[in-house]
């Protein structure tokens, strides 16, 4: 397969990557970086970190098999259980949520929404959803540049 100036994609490990890959690779991190500080602005508009706002998310977007205790919501998260120990401790002082015993083992703790960190999740939610609107086009657009130049599809190319 022969790769056009404007199409140029890195080889095998350890070749080098041309100047249009990280171009390409700038863009989409620029395109998710842009994502990420709105949903951190809005989260502090709100009067929470944006990490409280994760993990609030994390609790009410789990699978329905999954367990909200500290150690899913710490995996979830990629935090270390006392830093979500933190977070959740935060969240509980400002009412959104709470901890109770678990119905099957009185070990275990889950975390729950209140109806105030319901709330406030629905209200962020909403505004991240509006600006999804408006720059997810371009992120994907970014993202699938990146992903038609990986070298899986240069393989099954060549295959």
């Amino acid at each position: 397969m022969v790769r056009s100036p404007a199409n140029p994609a890195p080889r095998d490990r350890g070749s080098r990557i041309s100047g249009a890959v990280y171009r390409q690779l700038a863009e989409f991190r620029y395109r998710i970086r842009r994502f990420l500080h709105f949903s951190e602005e809005i989260a502090r508009s709100k009067g929470i970190e944006p990490q409280q706002h994760q993990l609030m998310l994390a609790i009410k977007g789990l699978a329905e098999d999954a367990r909200p205790n500290l150690n899913t919501l710490s995996e979830r998260l990629c935090l270390r259980h006392h830093s979500t120990v933190e977070l959740v401790d935060r969240l509980e002082k400002q009412g959104a949520v709470t901890r109770r015993p678990s119905d099957r083992d009185g070990r275990e703790v889950l975390i729950e929404l209140t109806a105030h960190g319901e709330e406030l999740l629905r209200q962020l939610s909403a505004l991240i959803w509006q600006e999804l609107m408006v720059t997810g086009p371009a992120l994907a657009a970014s993202l699938r540049v990146v992903l038609s130049h990986s070298p899986a599809k240069r393989r099954k190319v060549h295959a």
